[in-house]
C-alpha cells in the first residue's frame, strides 16, 4: 500500500514469491509498445453558505451530461453523512466538489481508461507480455486497463485471490 513497486522492484521481487501489481501495465513494461491513454480529472472545491435550504443539490452526487456545463459531476460531501450536526440540525454550510474531465498526460493521475480500438489493441500486446510473467499478477483498473465500479473491482480482486489460492 502507498508504495510504488517500480521504484524498488528488485527488492520486492527478492522478498516475495508473488507480486500483485495494480499499477499501469504499460508503465510496468517501460512503455515498450507505447503509452495507453486515460482521462484524468480536475477538482474544484467550494464552501457554500446555505442557511435558507438544507442542502445544495439534494443528492450526494449529481452527474451533468450537458455539453454546455463544463464539469461532469458535483459531489456534496455532507450528504454522504446525512448533513446533520450532532443534535440533528441541518448544517448551515456545505462543501461541494466539481469534477472536470481533462485529457491525460504522463505523470498525472489515471482515472478512466480510453477503451477505443487503438488503446485496446495496445493493451492486448501488454497483456500477452503479462501472461509470460510467472511471479507477477496484474489486477485493477490500471493493471487490466479496464473501467471498474467499486463493486466490480472488489469482485474481480476476490476472484483473482480465489484463483491464486486454489493453486496452492
Amino acid at each position: 500500500m502507498n508504495t510504488n513497486y517500480l521504484d524498488n522492484r528488485y527488492y520486492f521481487d527478492s522478498v516475495a514469491k508473488k507480486i500483485i501489481y495494480s499499477g499501469s501495465i504499460d508503465e510496468f513494461y517501460n512503455y515498450r509498445y507505447g503509452v495507453l491513454e486515460y482521462r484524468t480529472l480536475k477538482f474544484e472545491e467550494e464552501i457554500l453558505n446555505i442557511l435558507n435550504i438544507p442542502n445544495f443539490q439534494g443528492n450526494a452526487v449529481v452527474n451533468y451530461t450537458d455539453n454546455e456545463i463544463p464539469y461532469t459531476r458535483i459531489i456534496e460531501h455532507k450528504l454522504f453523512q446525512f448533513g446533520k450536526d450532532v443534535k440533528g440540525n441541518d448544517l448551515p454550510t456545505t462543501v461541494i466538489t466539481k469534477e472536470y474531465a481533462l485529457n491525460w498526460q504522463l505523470n498525472q493521475e489515471r482515472y478512466y481508461p480510453i477503451n477505443d480500438e487503438k488503446n485496446n489493441c495496445l493493451y492486448d500486446k501488454y497483456k500477452q507480455l503479462a501472461q509470460t510473467e510467472k511471479n507477477v499478477i496484474f489486477g485493477g483498473k490500471l493493471g487490466e486497463y479496464k473501467y471498474y465500479n467499486m463493486d466490480e473491482v472488489i469482485s474481480s480482486s476476490l476472484k483473482l485471490c480465489n484463483k491464486e489460492l486454489s493453486k496452492t
